[in-house]
C-alpha cells in the first residue's frame, strides 16, 4: 500500500471512530505549513465529513497568516467549515507579547509555556488530526498512529495501525476507545512520511503551499520559537516588528519582577539584553538564572 492509501485509510478509521465517539466529524488541524498542507489534502481525498481548525498562536509569519486565510476562504467556498481560534489565558484574549509579562520569563527549550498555550488547547473532546512526523525529530519517534491526549501521562494511550485495524475484541483498542471518552484523541495520517515524500507529493498533485519555503525557510512556525535555533536570525532580519514587539514584552517582563521579586529582583538592564541572552545565550554582566533564582511560574 502506497503511502497516500495507507494516509487515507488512517483518516477513514479516524473519521469511523470520531463520529462514534464523539458524534462529531474528523477535526484536521492547520498550521500553514508543508505538512498541514499535505494533510488536508489527503483528508479532501477521503471523502469522510471533516472540519479544519487553526490555533491562531499571534507569531506566525505575515505570509503564513495570509496563506491561511486563503486556504480557509476556498475550504468555506466549498461547505467545509473552518476556524480560526483566537488563544485565551486564564479565560482571557492572549497574545505572546502579552504572555511573556504575565509568565515572568522568556519562552525556551525547556520551558515551553507558549506552545500549551498557544497552540494546543484547542478542539477539546475532539478526535483531531495532526501532521506529526517520525521524520521531524528524534522526541516524534516515540509518537504512533493513533494516540489520546490526556493531562495525566499515565493515561495516555498510543496504538499501531496494526492494533486500531484488527477486531474490535484487542484489550488495547477498548482501552484506546475508552480513553477517548474523556480525552483528545488523535491521529497522525502521515506519521510515516519522510520529508522528501512530503515535497514530492507537494509537487506531484501540485499542492500550493507557503511562499515562505521558497524564500529559504525550511519550517514556517512561530518567528522566534527557541526550537528553530540558528534560523531565527533570519527570521528577525526578515521580520524586524517581531524583534521589536518581543524587546517590549521582556521590558514588560522586567518591571513585572522588579514588582513582584523585590527580594530578588532581575539584574538585567532592559529588554534588549533579556532578547541578547535568549537568541545567543550570551552572559550579560550580573544576570540571573532563571531556574536557579525561582522566576519561573
Amino acid at each position: 500500500m502506497d503511502l497516500e492509501q495507507k494516509s487515507i485509510k488512517r483518516i477513514k478509521l479516524a473519521s469511523e471512530m470520531s463520529l462514534q465517539h464523539y458524534g462529531k466529524p474528523l477535526v484536521c488541524t492547520y498550521s500553514g505549513g508543508k505538512d498541514s498542507d499535505v494533510m488536508l489534502e489527503l483528508f479532501k481525498r477521503s471523502g469522510v465529513p471533516f472540519e479544519v481548525h487553526n490555533s491562531h498562536t499571534t507569531v506566525d509569519a505575515p505570509p503564513t497568516v495570509y496563506h491561511i486565510r486563503k486556504r480557509f476562504g476556498e475550504l468555506e467556498d466549498m461547505g467545509i467549515k473552518a476556524a480560526i481560534e483566537m488563544p485565551k489565558y486564564k479565560g482571557k484574549r492572549v497574545s505572546m507579547w502579552t504572555l511573556i509579562p504575565q509568565k515572568g520569563m522568556p519562552p525556551s527549550r525547556l520551558m515551553r509555556y507558549c506552545c500549551q498555550i498557544l497552540k494546543e488547547t484547542g478542539c477539546a473532546n475532539r478526535f483531531i488530526g495532526t501532521g506529526v512526523r517520525w521524520d521531524e525529530s528524534t522526541a516524534r519517534t516515540e509518537r504512533q498512529a493513533y494516540e489520546t491526549i490526556s493531562k495525566v501521562k499515565a493515561d495516555k494511550i498510543t496504538a499501531t495501525d496494526e492494533i486500531m485495524l484488527m477486531n474490535d475484541n484487542l484489550e488495547k483498542r477498548k482501552m484506546t476507545e475508552h480513553c477517548m471518552q474523556k480525552n483528545k484523541m488523535v491521529v497522525n495520517p502521515i506519521i510515516d512520511w519522510e520529508h522528501r515524500d512530503i515535497w514530492e507529493y507537494i509537487r506531484s498533485e501540485r499542492i500550493e503551499y507557503n511562499p515562505l519555503y521558497d524564500h529559504g525557510y525550511s519550517r514556517v512556525g512561530c518567528i522566534g520559537c527557541p526550537m528553530a535555533s540558528k534560523g531565527r536570525w533570519k527570521q528577525f532580519a526578515d521580520f524586524p516588528t517581531y524583534q521589536r514587539a518581543y524587546i517590549r514584552a521582556f521590558d514588560k517582563m522586567l518591571e513585572y519582577l522588579q514588582v513582584n521579586c523585590k527580594k530578588n529582583p532581575p539584574r538585567w538592564k532592559n529588554g534588549y539584553e533579556v532578547f541578547l541572552w535568549w537568541m545567543e545565550d550570551k552572559n550579560i554582566e550580573g544576570q540571573m538564572d532563571l531556574i536557579e533564582d525561582g522566576f519561573i511560574q
